[in-house]
């Protein structure tokens, strides 16, 4: 007999609403959930193809332990002691930064990936933290950082009310929004269109997104920044700057940008002046408008300069803070508003990497140096010994990921927190598989914080833990107590900790709404059925909207949430400023110290021309970086892995469509079909992002099948943006030749029979 749940979709960041229909404990179909109060029934692919997902045989049911070299299945208890007796004894010997920690992006759409990874950095102490934010989104957060003084201020635009959208690097229909939480972001560009609003978007492809647009910009990739600050330009020297309330340094900008005239910056970025004019005019010019970059100019050898830039001209024009602009959201769970005025500000460069003498960023070291700081020897401070991967596939996700491969399997022990056999967790000593997300609770703790609505919603598992399993956020928390010298602890314990220290600082903060309460009655009046949801209920009752543990009844708390499974709707985006600003000044800093200081480097760019081709990524709306590539239902079509060449490039080289062809790099070289394609323009060309999947070892049996290529192989880490560590993924040399041989045969052969 078939029922219906709830769940919250985990598997991009537009966060839409599922009905799932369930036969037994299998999921076997998802459908949108029309009353959800986000996504009103908006599904994608992804969506669609949740039960399949979920269901996928690869997927690891019991723990593995390395023995005698080879992975095999062990008990929950044999696991966590094998942990405790690899990582403990390096802390002890080699002290807290000889253990790396890993968190990869999947992290960020799990209860247990937000709730945990905090308290086992903190436990262990280690500086040496990675993750996929420094191959994807570092440069927004620390332009975010230095510009409002809290890297995690992103404001994202108001897509309902905005009248001028002006997308760079992005492409929405296809990665269905990032730092933009929007269900339905196809369709909301449709409206704004259809209530006369104008859509420009800025992208070296024709991509689905640039079709849908009134004016698609073609530029030259990596030179985004340059772009921007001709527009940033322009609006000085024609007096069209309507600056945002609580900013400084506008005439200090004025005279750092006035030398990037369109003129100036024209011919590096392949875009008439009189078309960048035009650009910065009409948003000026605009009721409404915001400017939305995202991966495609962040992944740039200037990333943080383009990601400032995209905020600068919000505010020149007015439109930061205002409805039909960029916004700040609200999210449900963000810790009590404190009163505006000056804060601790945002600083860089707190620590480095032992072997480049990268700075940190955000508490973070740049992904592409975790190979070097494993497999190379310095004077200073300790290698990499140990290893905590938490849903990461750095060899994948990383460049250069053959020493990667390699330094891995150099560490003294590793452990992975992940439901597959990869190409990264093939190396560990031990495999954590947590369920499947029906057997899993949602709340989206980060996207909440970057919704083009103000809404909040929860949902508790659809299907019960199958036997044998372990909650994902029991097996952080016995992590955390493993490699922190607790071993054997109650996992609760870890919970009840940070409700203790949680409440605790709270009833001392004067703007709280418990300030001078009892910390321990308040936490006997938390609900919850698990320490995860009392940690939520937690979070709520304090939160913006909360009930301040009865301070205010009408207010949040989590009995509330559970009687709405729909979810409950906060209201559009409001102004917020100067609330949200934590720099010294208390105001919007226009032109910080590092922003400054690095447009020199930018100034050097003018002069720059790239000779012969260079490379950009691109997403595939049926994918989301390597995680689903072993769904059968999500590949094939066009989410493969070809190399997109221009017809004019491919006539010049004597690429033919269909063919291998070889590309080359700084890292290595690699095979790929050809797919001749006006839709990229000369000079450049595309692979996507987040296969190869042809290591010995692992446990993807669909994707195994048709592996494609590792693109990110095709660098070799030393790109990077120096400001946020992000390495530089797009606009890079390459060369391509056609394949000769054996091999081009079978890659022919195989798109032939793929198509």
């Amino acid at each position: 007999m078939s029922r219906t749940a709830l769940r919250i979709c985990p598997l991009c960041e537009a966060t839409c609403g599922l009905t799932l229909t369930i036969e037994g404990t299998r999921v076997t179909h998802a459908r949108g959930d029309r009353d959800d109060v986000f996504s009103r029934g908006f599904i994608c692919p992804k969506g669609a193809s949740f039960g399949a997902v979920d269901s996928d045989p690869d997927r690891l049911r019991t723990p593995l332990v390395r023995r005698d070299g080879e992975l095999r299945e062990a008990t929950w208890e044999e696991a966590f002691d094998a942990v405790a007796a690899g990582i403990r004894p390096v802390v002890e010997r080699h002290g807290p930064n000889s253990v790396g920690v890993v968190l990869g992006n999947p992290n960020v759409h799990t209860m247990a990936g937000a709730l945990y990874p905090p308290v086992l950095l903190a436990g262990l102490g280690t500086r040496s933290v990675f993750t996929a934010s420094t191959v994807d989104q570092m440069p927004k957060h620390v332009s975010s950082g230095l510009l409002f003084g809290d890297a995690n201020a992103i404001p994202v635009p108001d897509l309902d009310r905005t009248g001028h959208l002006l997308l760079i690097g992005a492409n929405p229909l296809e990665s269905n929004g990032s730092l933009c939480t929007a269900p339905d972001f196809p369709g909301k560009l449709k409206a704004l269109k259809a209530r006369g609003g104008t859509l420009v978007v800025i992208d070296p492809r024709r991509t689905r997104t640039a079709k849908l647009a009134d004016r698609h910009i073609a530029v030259r990739p990596g030179t985004d920044a340059l772009l921007l600050a001709a527009m940033t330009q322009v609006l000085f020297e024609e007096g069209l700057t309507e600056p945002a309330p609580h900013v400084q340094g506008v005439e200090e900008l004025a005279a750092a940008i006035r030398e990037f005239t369109p003129e100036a910056v024209a011919e590096a970025c392949d875009v008439e002046a009189g078309e960048i004019r035009a650009l910065a005019r009409d948003l000026a010019a605009a009721p409404a408008a915001a400017v939305y970059g995202r991966i495609g100019s962040c992944t740039v050898p200037h990333g943080t300069l383009a990601s400032w830039l995209v905020d600068v001209l919000n505010i020149l024009t007015g439109n930061l803070d205002r409805p039909g602009g960029a916004l700040f959201p609200q999210a449900a769970t963000d810790k009590t508003p404190r009163p505006a005025g000056p804060g601790r500000g945002f600083a860089l460069g707190r620590w480095h990497s032992r072997v480049s003498r990268h700075p940190e960023a955000k508490g973070e070291l740049p992904l592409s140096a975790l190979a070097e700081e494993i497999d190379t020897a310095t004077e200073e401070g300790e290698p990499v010994r140990a290893l905590i991967a938490v849903a990461a596939n750095p060899v994948l996700s990383a460049p250069d990921g053959d020493r990667l491969d390699k330094a891995l399997d150099s560490l003294d022990f590793m452990v992975s927190v992940d439901p597959y056999l990869n190409e990264t967790s093939r190396h560990a000593d031990v495999v954590l598989p947590p369920p499947p997300p029906s057997q899993s609770p949602h709340h989206d703790f980060a996207f909440n914080t970057l919704a083009v609505r103000n809404q909040v919603r929860y949902t508790r598992p659809a299907v019960p833990l199958e036997p044998g399993r372990m909650a994902e956020t029991e097996i952080l928390a016995r992590l955390i107590l493993a490699v922190t010298g607790m071993h054997g602890a109650d996992p609760a314990a870890v919970d009840q900790m940070v409700i203790d220290q949680t409440l605790g600082k709270a009833v001392t903060e004067p703007h709280s709404p418990v300030h001078g309460r009892d910390p321990r009655e308040l936490a006997a009046r938390l609900s919850g059925d698990t320490g995860p949801e009392r940690r939520l209920d937690m979070m709520l009752r304090l939160g913006p909207y909360g009930d301040g543990f009865g301070v205010r009844p009408d207010g949040l708390c989590l009995d509330k949430l559970l009687a709405h499974p729909h979810g409950i709707d906060l209201g559009p985006l409001e102004p917020r400023l100067p609330q949200p600003l934590k720099t010294r000044s208390g105001r919007v800093e226009l032109l910080p110290g590092p922003i400054a200081d690095d447009l020199p480097r930018l100034r050097a760019a003018l002069a720059e021309r790239p000779e012969g081709l260079v490379l950009v990524g691109r997403r595939h709306l049926r994918s989301n970086n390597s995680w689903m590539h072993n769904v059968p239902a999500l590949t094939g079509g066009s989410n493969r892995c070809t190399l997109h060449i221009h017809p004019e490039d491919a006539e010049r080289l004597g690429v033919e469509d269909g063919a291998a062809v070889r590309v080359k790099g700084a890292g290595g070289e690699v095979t790929a079909p050809a797919e001749v394609t006006d839709t990229i323009r000369r000079g450049v060309v595309s692979l996507p992002h987040g296969w190869g999947h042809n290591r010995p070892g692992t446990r993807l049996s669909h994707a195994s099948t048709d592996p494609g290529v590792n693109v990110n192989q095709l660098l070799d880490g030393r790109l990077l943006d120096p400001l946020s560590g992000n390495a530089v993924l797009n606009g890079v040399p390459v060369e391509v030749a056609p394949e000769a041989g054996p091999e081009a045969s079978a890659v022919t052969e195989k798109l032939t029979a793929l198509t």
